[in-house]
């Protein structure tokens, strides 16, 4: 895990620092509502354990997006049993995204089980028995749906040849 200069590995800072990024990308490449907020709930719920995580660096990696797969779910949940907001208001100016917009739609092109299986493997970096164990998928699963998604993303991403 990458760390601010100086910050303890296992501090809150050190672990905010390694992992908050990736976690971010999850929920913006999954395209939550409130991609920023839903990261703070993940990382106050990992300030509030954080003490007494017993494990290397890769079980607190699989332990903090397992958190905020859980987050992710609960979210899906409860915005399902909300009625929808009206349209915003006309001088309510909405902060641009800096997650790629090329990259966005291609992964909403993608089935939701390829793409977070996609976003588990290659964004936060999780082995195939990690995503497995997440997901509740086999491991076989886990590479099928990666495979398949990449391979719709290359299609969709790559560049087209005019001849």
């Amino acid at each position: 895990m990458r760390r601010r200069r100086g910050a303890d590995p296992r501090s809150i800072e050190g672990v905010y620092d390694a992992l908050a990024p990736a976690v971010l990308g999850y929920f913006r490449s999954h395209r939550m509502a409130d991609p920023e907020g839903l990261t703070g709930d993940v990382f106050v719920a990992v300030t509030q354990r954080l003490a007494s995580f017993e494990g290397d660096d890769a079980a607190l990696r699989r332990w903090v997006f397992t958190i905020a797969h859980h987050r992710r779910v609960d979210e899906i949940r409860r915005a399902t049993r909300q009625v929808p907001p009206g349209p915003p208001s006309p001088d309510v100016v909405e902060p641009e995204d800096p997650f790629d917009p090329d990259l966005a739609a291609a992964l909403a092109t993608l089935t939701d089980d390829q793409r977070q299986v996609v976003v588990l493997r290659h964004v936060a970096d999780l082995s195939v028995e990690d995503v497995a164990a997440i997901t509740g998928r086999s491991p076989g699963s886990v590479k099928m749906l990666s495979v398949r998604g990449l391979e719709a993303l290359a299609a969709r991403l790559s560049p087209t040849t005019v001849t």
